[in-house]
C-alpha cells in the first residue's frame, strides 16, 4: 500500500494525525488534497494540510509545489487551481476530480467488477474477476470514502482497512463498509 492510499482515505477528523513528519509524506498528501479538491492558492492548501494534521510553511510549501511539478490550469468555471501530473507518468496535470464523478465511477465499478464483499472486524475483503482488483482499489483510494484508511489490492481480491466503529458500540467498522459497497453495486 501506497502512502498515498494511506492518506487519500483520512480526512479532517477527531483522530490525530497519522501522516509521519517526512517529505515524502508530506508531498503525497499534498498530491491527495490537490486530486480531491480544487485548490487556489498556498494558504489555502496550507490550511488543507493543517486540517489533516501537517503543518507547513509557505517557503516549504512552494518548494514541494515545484518538487512535485504543480502548476495552476483553468478548471471548468474559469478559476485557476493548482494541479498534478496524472499517475503513471503522464505529463498532462490532472484536474481535481468532482466528488460526484469520482462516487459515480466507484458505483459503476462496483457494479461491473464486485463479486462478492465480507468483513471481519474493521477489515473488509472484496472479490472481484481475475484481474481486477488493482483497477478497483484504486477507484476506491481515489473515491476518498469516509471511514476507509486504504486498501491492498492482489489479482481478484481487495482488503480494505476500516476505521473503527466510533459509536463504541457491537457495529463493525468493516461490516458497515461492505454494506456500503453492496449497495454501490446494486445502485451502479
Amino acid at each position: 500500500m501506497s502512502i498515498d492510499s494511506a492518506v487519500a482515505g483520512q480526512g479532517p477528523s477527531s483522530t490525530p494525525s497519522t501522516v509521519p513528519p517526512t517529505k515524502a509524506a508530506r508531498h503525497a498528501l499534498i498530491t491527495s488534497v490537490l486530486v480531491r479538491q480544487p485548490v487556489h492558492s498556498q494558504s489555502e492548501l496550507a490550511d488543507a494540510l493543517a486540517q489533516e494534521g501537517v503543518s507547513v510553511t509557505q517557503a516549504t510549501l512552494s518548494r514541494d509545489l515545484v518538487e512535485l511539478r504543480a502548476v495552476k490550469i483553468r478548471t471548468a468555471g474559469g478559476a485557476l487551481a493548482y494541479a498534478v501530473p496524472a499517475e503513471g507518468g503522464s505529463r498532462t496535470p490532472a484536474h481535481a476530480a468532482d466528488a460526484e464523478v469520482l462516487a459515480a465511477r466507484l458505483a459503476r465499478l462496483c457494479a461491473e467488477l464486485l463479486v462478492t464483499a465480507d468483513a471481519s472486524g474493521n477489515l473488509v475483503v472484496l472479490r472481484t474477476p481475475p484481474g481486477a482488483a488493482q483497477f478497483l482499489a484504486s477507484a476506491i483510494d481515489h473515491s476518498v470514502l469516509t471511514g476507509v484508511l486504504g486498501t491492498i489490492a492482489g489479482d481478484d481480491t481487495v482488503l480494505v482497512i476500516a476505521r473503527e466503529a466510533e459509536d463504541g458500540g457491537t457495529a463493525s467498522g468493516g461490516a458497515a463498509v461492505a454494506a456500503r459497497f453492496l449497495a454501490l453495486a446494486a445502485e451502479g
